[in-house]
């Protein structure tokens, strides 16, 4: 007789089931309305946000969830979305948060999109062309900023450098000249 339950058979009845696929649970995630990526599925699992057992099967190591904490783990997501007000989130979006300044029309000097380019949004409307040309403004303006300090810093060690060589230069002449130089004296 075949047992295909990941369950011990002489398990308890009230023991965890370890049934759930990262893939099953991605399709969970997302029909609760908080849809998960399955390499973010495994780094719940990984960092022991989901009750899980991983185990070896013929395509590699896999993690088996149980429902009850996938179910608990999705409450938690959408209970702290509530407290923070939000409706939902990105499927691709990271867990960590970003601040992105608000550049103003005035200031933005980067050139329009191209016209066959499409606009993405996501749940809050927000466009993510307009966003991704806010952080890469955001960066340059950084970069023109650590630009001026390392020029200051170039010409800070030039000064330097002019100095050094009129310090060292009269002992870095040859010996022959300083002869010829001696002896070109009147005396």
């Amino acid at each position: 007789m075949e047992h295909t339950d990941l369950t011990r058979l002489d398990a308890s009845p009230d023991a965890p089931i370890y049934s759930v696929t990262v893939e099953e649970a991605a399709s969970q995630y997302e029909q609760a309305g908080v849809p998960r990526t399955i390499r973010r599925i495994q780094k719940y699992c990984a960092r022991g946000d989901l009750d899980c057992k991983k185990l070896e099967t013929d395509a590699g190591e896999k993690y088996f969830i149980t429902a009850i904490s996938i179910e608990r783990h999705i409450a938690q997501i959408l209970d702290a979305q509530a407290a923070a007000g939000r409706v939902g989130t990105r499927p691709d979006a990271s867990g960590r948060t970003r601040d992105m300044k608000d550049i103003s029309e005035e200031e933005s000097t980067t050139p329009p999109p191209p016209s066959n380019a499409q606009a993405h949004q996501d749940a809050s409307g927000r466009n993510f062309q307009d966003l991704y040309i806010q952080q890469l403004e955001t960066e340059n303006a950084f970069l023109r900023d650590q630009t001026v300090v390392l020029l200051e810093r170039v010409k800070e060690t030039n000064v330097l450098t002019q100095g050094l060589q009129r310090l060292l230069s009269p002992l870095l002449r040859s010996p022959e000249k300083s002869e010829d130089d001696k002896s070109a004296t009147p005396n």
